[in-house]
């Protein structure tokens, strides 16, 4: 009986000793990367912690963060350099910088960057305390990828959006800066299923589409991609 109560009492301690939320599945969001080329790649992506080969030695990606989502996602080769002191501490890994993904790679002032949402963020994609410094990562966000070709300044990402009308829709297409205010888009290319519209000065093209389900995505030179959203017509 006292081995058996020495046994129930460790695996208590053990459970007290756990961090919140062992156990439960890491997050996943929605990730988009846009190469120089405008090739993309969008998914779906874990953001289980997981380690990556930083100069000679492994180091961490916390679970929640942009880093770990983009290194289980495999984009291709990424190249990473250690502006702290990263170890297999998830904690210590807030100064890695991604400066490559496949061949496109940090130049001067250009170079990678990740927005949440439509912000860029403010903390690098390895910081536990998330991209904005108020906690990681949450299931189903969005994060976008995309080589900057201003620091600080970056050109501007595109969002797209829709309304149903009889006989089709109206997409309106809306680009944000680095701190996600967003004005709307002339000369915009949206396309769906082979159907393709192009925005007015108000950012807005109404689209002839029979019913079904369409994958819609809006495009302009100089600007990043919008997520492939999904639209249904009754």
């Amino acid at each position: 009986m006292r081995a058996r109560g020495l046994i129930i009492g460790g695996l208590a301690a053990m459970a007290l000793a756990s961090p919140p939320g062992a156990g439960a599945a890491a997050p996943k969001v929605r990730q988009l990367v846009v190469f120089r080329s405008g090739e993309a790649l969008q998914g779906t992506a874990s953001t289980r912690q997981v380690t990556v080969p930083v100069g000679g030695r492994r180091c961490a990606a916390g679970e929640g963060t942009a880093l770990a989502a983009l290194v289980r996602s495999r984009p291709g080769r990424l190249r990473l350099r250690d502006f702290g002191a990263c170890s297999m501490r998830p904690r210590d890994s807030a100064g890695l910088l991604v400066t490559g993904i496949r061949s496109d790679r940090n130049r001067g002032q250009r170079g990678w960057v990740y927005k949440v949402g439509r912000r860029a963020a403010t903390a690098g994609a390895g910081d536990t305390g998330g991209p904005f410094g108020r906690g990681r990562l949450r299931a189903g966000q969005r994060v976008t990828w995309f080589y900057c070709v201003r620091a600080a300044d970056c050109q501007r990402t595109l969002g797209v959006t829709t309304t149903r009308i009889a006989g089709g829709i109206v997409a309106t297409v809306r680009g944000y800066d680095d701190a996600g205010d967003g004005v709307p888009i002339e000369g915009a290319t949206v396309t769906a299923a082979g159907v393709t519209g192009l925005t007015a000065a108000d950012g807005r093209v109404q689209m002839a589409l029979a019913p079904g389900t369409y994958r819609l995505v809006a495009r302009k030179d100089g600007l990043v991609r919008s997520f492939t959203e999904r639209v249904e017509v009754p």
